[in-house]
């Protein structure tokens, strides 16, 4: 079974790139992601990205930083729910959002009785009501997911949304500067990450840490900023 599994998801990361740069030159850049969720028909293994389970550095976080919060969470791309879920189970009241329609009807479908409130909304234009109203802002793997001018609108859509006094939690694949990557996904550097500063966020903590990806580790960072109160 095991076996199996490693093969779709293995097919599926080789057909990401396909379905991604169709999208681009279609001129709907972010349509890649439904387009994944709708092929994969309800098979993780086919969802390059979804392991259904809480991603190791978020767990690692919540557990370091205490299992009782309180206060409004974003989580950005929730993608199948399981990162949302588990701030959800801290006290977090939280809202999840994705762009891809199909995504948030799976996550809805996978946690029936779920308080989390998952909705379809783009990072890129986020709703009015959601501007500055979130103590705990999360993203793992969207900016990674992005490239050009997405990318480069995603980090004030992100920080935009964090209110005063608030923590964003970022974490994603890294690469070192100078180096390019043939994507999805695009790693960023610790420059782009630290972009947040240009948008009143002060950098806490900056943690690199190192991921297996079948035989191999895949380098990652984990970065917390703080919007002054």
């Amino acid at each position: 079974m095991a076996e199996e599994f490693a093969s779709r998801r293995k097919r599926a990361r080789q057909s990401t790139g396909l379905i991604q740069s169709e999208a681009e030159a279609r001129g709907e850049p972010l349509s890649w992601f439904d387009e994944v969720y709708r092929r994969a028909d309800g098979d993780t293994a086919m969802v390059p990205w979804a392991d259904e389970e809480t991603h190791p550095a978020l767990a690692e976080w919540i557990a370091r930083s205490g299992m009782i919060h309180e206060g409004r969470a974003l989580d950005i791309g929730c993608g199948l729910g399981d990162n949302a879920e588990a701030l959800s189970a801290t006290g977090y009241d939280v809202t999840a959002f994705d762009v891809s329609p199909v995504a948030v009807e799976w996550a809805g479908k996978r946690f029936p009785h779920s308080s989390v409130d998952y909705v379809v909304a783009s990072l890129l234009d986020p709703p009015r009501e959601w501007l500055g109203k979130f103590d705990l802002v999360h993203e793992t793997y969207t900016l990674q997911a992005l490239k050009g001018a997405q990318r480069t609108a995603a980090f004030p859509a992100i920080a935009s949304l964090l209110a005063p006094g608030g923590t964003l939690l970022v974490i994603g694949r890294v690469r070192d500067e100078g180096t390019e990557v043939a994507g999805p996904p695009w790693p960023l550097t610790k420059t782009e990450f630290m972009q947040f500063e240009n948008f009143e966020l002060i950098p806490r903590a900056y943690q690199s840490f190192t991921l297996a990806d079948g035989q191999h580790g895949v380098a990652h960072a984990r970065m917390v900023f703080e919007r002054p109160g």
